[in-house]
């Protein structure tokens, strides 16, 4: 398997790329307003 091509690269962006804006969109719908629920 060519590991080397441009297409790996693509995939891994891809996937990093959205692992990155599910983990900002759970701390900005989840984890912040539990915080502010348990502060208050």
């Amino acid at each position: 398997m060519d590991t080397d091509h441009p297409s790996w690269r693509a995939l891994a962006g891809t996937l990093g790329g959205y692992g990155l804006i599910l983990v900002a969109m759970t701390v900005l719908l989840f984890a912040i307003p539990t915080a502010i629920f348990v502060l208050l």
